[in-house]
């Protein structure tokens, strides 16, 4: 009898712990704050350089934003305090939308597919990947740069207090919209075009040091700071510098003014929170590319494709044209370079003219920035330049591969061309040389494309696959550099008598015919062109194997 009662108790007990509620699992806030700082902590093991990368950017980082804050610590009390401290926020809003748009390897948090197998509800999930993204160096420095602002506009017990609402507003506007244009994009920053756009950053730095350059030169001009106004009442109502010119607002006694940013930078927050959300719940569920090929949604074009590309010609000139402009826009090199080249041929002569000291001829820096991408014709091909190289066989073959190649590239250049100096003549209000400076620049181009051709042809050189900032093979950068500068040197020998009748017809009286130079630009660059590939098709031909070699050592 005990013996049953004995085992009515323990098949009751075993009942009871089986209804029992199993154990609560962990908070997941704390839990991603755990990953993320063993993802540091990991990623620090076993490489000294990288240790002290990470170190010495910590330190830097502190160190800027130290003085940086001292800095705007001392602007309180001045008059264009707020303006400075708005257009900063606007900056700082800037740089976190886009930084991981360029740099998506940066943190591996930020890719939030990884995670959709796991049983995760997408609110919880923003909690917890939005307290985990306060933990690095970058939100460190922007709550340096925070505080600082507040201090600068902060005046009263008013704006004390609004100041503490503005810093973590300021931090999460920053954050959260960092971590709103990622996830919408996560698809494109984990693909091969999305690690395209960090090979861009130099191009994003490029321009905007021109950008910042061009300001402050303006800047520094009669008026001073008094110029941004315009710019510091526009960006005080949009997000996240609204949080700052909240601070002003009430220091300044603008009470209903700032109630209105206070409500405006809340509801951005709630706004990115709430886009983050919906893009985490379409992530999790929504297949990605490789499932919908394998679904057969996506429609077979054609092997040449339609389009644009039905407008090129046929046979051999076609399909090398054809290839050519696909690398422009799908190999990361060339796409890099090419675009590189657009930005700097454009912002060179536009910047001039409305600095004052523009010409029409400076139409001629795009043309010649484009004109160095047909240096190295074959190296662009890498190692796959063998398929090309077997089917040239004679010297018309290496004529006709020259001349696509030679025509894609012109089929960029020459409208490009004629827009940049258009906008520059716009600028400068010189239409009656805007024939003289296209003419001017089209007869370098062609003069490029000549001197291109022979330099592919002469000294060809590998461009490596590996590396964003590698473009040149080790132990070849003498022949690339040297390819190049006698190429440009000649090609400035080829273009001297047009360039010679171009300062005739502007020192001599005679403006009113500078107009020829259209023609004889056009006619002279096609000849120099053709001239080129002419001479350049034999060396082609005869040196393939050398030049098959040269351009597979990457």
């Amino acid at each position: 009898m005990s013996a049953s009662a004995a085992a009515g108790a323990t098949g009751a007990s075993g009942i009871a712990s089986a209804a029992a509620p199993s154990a609560a699992p962990p908070a997941l806030t704390p839990l991603f704050v755990r990953i993320k700082l063993s993802l540091l902590r990991n990623g620090l093991k076993g490489s000294s350089k990288r240790k002290a990368a990470y170190f010495s950017t910590l330190a830097f980082a502190l160190v800027v934003g130290f003085f940086m804050t001292l800095g705007l610590g001392l602007l309180h009390g001045n008059a264009r305090a707020g303006t400075v401290v708005v257009l900063l926020a606007a900056i700082l809003g800037l740089g976190w939308a886009f930084m991981p748009l360029f740099f998506p390897t940066g943190d591996e948090t930020l890719d939030p597919s990884r995670l959709v197998m796991l049983p995760l509800r997408p609110r919880p999930l923003v909690r917890a990947l939005l307290v985990s993204s306060l933990v690095g160096i970058g939100p460190l420095f922007t709550l340096c740069l925070a505080i600082g602002s507040v201090i600068a506009v902060a005046r009263g017990a008013a704006g004390a207090v609004a100041a503490v609402v503005a810093v973590p507003l300021l931090l999460l506007g920053c954050v959260t919209l960092a971590r709103a244009v990622a996830t919408a994009n996560v698809r494109l920053l984990t693909s091969r075009k999305g690690r395209d756009l960090a090979l861009l950053s130099g191009l994003v730095i490029a321009v905007g040091a021109q950008l910042a350059n061009f300001a402050s030169q303006s800047l520094f001009e009669a008026g001073g700071l008094s110029k941004l106004e315009p710019a510091e009442a526009v960006l005080q109502w949009v997000p996240p510098a609204t949080a700052v010119g909240m601070v002003d607002s009430v220091s300044e006694g603008a009470y209903g003014r700032a109630a209105a940013q206070l409500v405006l930078s809340v509801a951005a927050v709630a706004a990115l929170l709430w886009s983050w959300e919906r893009s985490l719940t379409k992530l999790m569920v929504t297949p990605d590319g490789s499932t919908i090929a394998a679904s057969g949604k996506v429609k077979d074009r054609g092997v040449a494709g339609g389009g644009f590309w039905s407008l090129m010609p046929g046979g051999r000139t076609g399909a090398s044209m054809q290839r050519s402009l696909r690398y422009l826009v799908r190999d990361p090199k060339t796409k890099s370079a090419t675009v590189t080249a657009l930005a700097i041929g454009a912002i060179v002569p536009v910047f001039n003219a409305l600095q004052g000291t523009g010409s029409v001829y400076l139409g001629c820096f795009g043309a010649g920035m484009l004109g160095v991408q047909m240096y190295n014709q074959f190296g662009q091909d890498t190692s796959a330049f063998w398929m090309v190289a077997q089917t040239i066989s004679n010297t018309r073959d290496a004529y006709v591969e020259l001349r696509a190649r030679a025509a894609a590239l012109a089929l960029v250049t020459v409208p490009y061309t004629v827009l940049v100096t258009a906008v520059t003549a716009a600028l400068v209000d010189d239409w009656q040389g805007f024939p003289a400076g296209v003419g001017v620049a089209l007869a370098l181009l062609g003069s490029m494309l000549c001197t291109g051709a022979l330099a592919s042809a002469r000294f060809p050189y590998s461009i490596p696959t590996d590396g964003a900032f590698k473009n040149v093979a080790p132990g070849q950068g003498g022949l690339a550099w040297g390819g190049i500068a006698a190429g440009m040197l000649v090609s400035a020998l080829v273009c001297a008598p047009v360039i010679a009748l171009a300062i005739w017809l502007n020192t001599a009286a005679h403006r009113d015919m500078s107009w020829v130079l259209l023609p004889i630009g056009v006619a002279w660059g096609w000849l120099a062109a053709w001239a080129g590939l002419r001479l350049a098709a034999p060396t082609v031909s005869r040196k393939l194997p050398e030049i098959l070699l040269a351009v597979s050592k990457g």
